[in-house]
């Protein structure tokens, strides 16, 4: 092994991640950095399963409530985050441990992430007033005449990327695909890539299940209750779309009862789960674990892989 090491553990939601890393930091001299897009949010504790303070105790958290709900977090700004912290882990001797379930995190992380032009509000008005007049269909065809690669992946009733690939176009003269070519720097350490789920998808609906009811015991009702009563935060926010605060706050609007509330909270994160999964199937150089084995066998096996 010639690059520092860098261990990655992915994994659908309720696997067992968090349960395994803090074993692994402390038998791997590792320190945390979590890759997840929710944890980033201060007061949202409950319906994240953020650890709790004995389990930081135990093994502190880089990436974990360093954002208000209100503020949006890329993952071009997870990258630059990451990597910065993963030079200072390695400067203190230590292992970085990457651990969550944020896919696109991940991928941008190891795989770079190509620079791409910000949002012009002047420019995407345009093109919205030009859809509203002729259709999106009329966009997604002007948007296979320069970009085809995109046009076949997008469908044409997907406003929000048809409308991203033509603005991008518009403002550079490229086209999304030939822009996204270039992934920027190459991630500079060697990467061991583990991850963990149970062999059977019906034990992880069932852990999904019981977890989200605990969610509930333990007050959630009650943690978005409070997010609500801040002016600044709606239902389009990254943060308020999180999968469970989506379906409590559209309860407490008065859109769903609270039995509907828990079906669909249950049903988004299993399909959470399942697009986690699809993730994690393409991925290359993975090793995975199982959440029923023992920790002792998981852990051997992501230790070895640092000899």
């Amino acid at each position: 092994m010639t690059k520092a090491p860098v261990i990655c553990l992915m994994g659908p939601t309720a696997s067992g991640k968090t349960a395994l890393a803090i074993e692994l930091v402390q038998h791997a001299n590792a320190e945390i950095i979590s890759v997840d897009s929710a944890l980033v949010y201060r007061g949202m504790d409950i319906g994240t399963a953020k650890p709790t303070q004995a389990e930081l105790a135990i093994a502190p958290h880089h990436l974990i409530d360093i954002l208000d709900p209100a503020v949006a977090y890329s993952a071009a700004d997870f990258r630059q985050d990451a990597l910065a912290l993963i030079a200072d882990i390695h400067s203190r001797g230590k292992i970085p441990l990457l651990v969550g379930g944020t896919m696109l995190y991940f991928k941008a992380l190891i795989d770079g992430i190509s620079e791409l032009p910000e949002a012009d509000p002047v420019i995407r008005a345009a093109i919205e007033a030009q859809a509203a007049q002729f259709g999106w269909e009329t966009l997604h065809r002007e948007l296979a005449s320069y970009d085809p690669v995109s046009a076949a992946r997008i469908h044409p009733n997907d406003p929000q990327r048809i409308n991203r690939a033509v603005e991008v176009y518009r403002l550079t003269g490229r086209s999304m695909t030939e822009l996204t070519q270039d992934k920027g720097e190459p991630f500079p350490y060697h990467a061991c890539q583990f991850a963990i789920a149970p062999t059977e998808r019906a034990v992880l609906h069932e852990r999904i299940a019981l977890r989200f009811q605990q969610m509930l015991a333990q007050g959630f009702e009650e943690e978005v209750r409070l997010l609500k009563q801040r002016p600044d935060l709606h239902a389009d926010l990254p943060s308020v779309r999180c999968v469970g605060y989506r379906q409590m706050w559209d309860h407490l609007d008065g859109l769903v009862s609270y039995d509907e509330m828990v079906y669909r909270g249950i049903a988004a994160t299993r399909q959470l789960a399942k697009r986690q999964l699809t993730w994690l199937r393409s991925w290359q150089d993975l090793t995975w674990l199982k959440s029923e084995g023992s920790v002792k066998e998981n852990l051997q096996a992501v230790l070895s892989s640092l000899r």
